[in-house]
């Protein structure tokens, strides 16, 4: 196998250990192998890849898209390190409004499987950071949507103190203020 999978305390959300195969040139690793992640139960399919480059205390999120073109993800890091967070937002889910964090970072080369569901994002905690994201469907602006990244009913601790925030994602409501109807 090329990947070690790990359920995370949301049992959806799956952090992936790619294996490194390593000598004198180098090193090499699988990114994605659609059979591994199926047997593993990930049977999304990706059709857009989306890449950011961040400076430190940058925090982009809490995104999701709306039905119909709600969107799963595999985040990686490719330079630098983030905090990476998944907040399920599926009303009738035993882990409603419950959200993970992990760090991921371009030397540990792990990823993060977001599923539909969820919203996301993540903070830089390196001097800066490139991230890409593969998704389950393409942008659409219309369903574009998101949450208070500092939401007090969530209770995040985001490890930077005053972040850096677009003023779209300074102005998204509390998730209590999200209509149900355009969660999931």
């Amino acid at each position: 196998m090329s990947f070690q999978f790990k359920r995370l305390s949301i049992p959806d959300v799956v952090l992936i250990d790619a294996v490194l195969h390593q000598d004198g040139r180098g090193c090499f690793w699988e990114g994605y192998k659609r059979s591994e992640f199926a047997a593993f139960g990930i049977n999304s399919f990706f059709v857009q890849e989306n890449r950011s480059v961040s400076s430190q205390s940058v925090l982009r999120g809490l995104h999701y898209q709306k039905n119909p073109k709600a969107q799963g993800k595999l985040v990686q890091v490719l330079e630098g390190t983030i905090f990476d967070v998944a907040v399920d937002i599926r009303f009738e889910s035993p882990t409603y409004r419950q959200w993970v964090g992990v760090t991921l970072s371009a030397e540990e080369r792990r990823q993060i499987f977001v599923p539909v569901g969820f919203a996301h994002g993540f903070c830089v905690i390196s001097e800066t950071a490139q991230v890409t994201y593969k998704v389950t469907e393409e942008y659409s602006p219309q369903d574009d949507a998101g949450i208070l990244w500092n939401d007090p009913d969530l209770s995040i601790p985001w490890p930077i103190h005053d972040p850096i925030l677009s003023k779209k994602d300074a102005a998204l409501p509390r998730l209590n203020n999200i209509k149900r109807s355009d969660l999931f």
